[in-house]
């Protein structure tokens, strides 16, 4: 029995240490960007990674408390990345709304040009 909880303080161990050089390469990604869209993703990701890094925590320490936390950490990080999703939606221009220079023909074929 001493056996499996050795190894266990190991694999938890070595699970924290992977998901933090995980949050290190998805910070580095959250700052780059380079849109907004890879920056919601980013943080989306980060929150993941922090709740399995907090399963992890109590796993290793034993404490089922850090699983609360990850659940309420959890929850309230959905709602942020949906909040962050909807802002992105509302701040880009549609896709129908393309100023007249992008088409080819300088023709705006949605309003009836000569070839639509």
């Amino acid at each position: 029995m001493a056996a499996q909880g050795a190894f266990l303080f190991g694999a938890a161990q070595a699970a924290m240490a992977i998901l933090l050089a995980g949050m290190v390469l998805v910070l580095w990604r959250l700052v780059k960007g380079p849109t907004a869209a890879d920056r919601v993703i980013a943080m989306d990701l980060m929150s993941v990674l922090v709740v399995a890094f907090l399963v992890a925590l109590s796993i290793h320490t034993g404490q089922a408390s850090y699983l609360d936390v990850a659940i309420a950490f959890a929850c309230i990080a959905f709602l942020g990345t949906i909040a962050l999703a909807r802002f992105i939606e509302r701040a880009s221009p549609p896709a129908d709304e393309k100023p007249a220079s992008d088409d080819p023909q300088g023709q705006d074929r949605f309003r009836g040009g000569p070839h639509g």
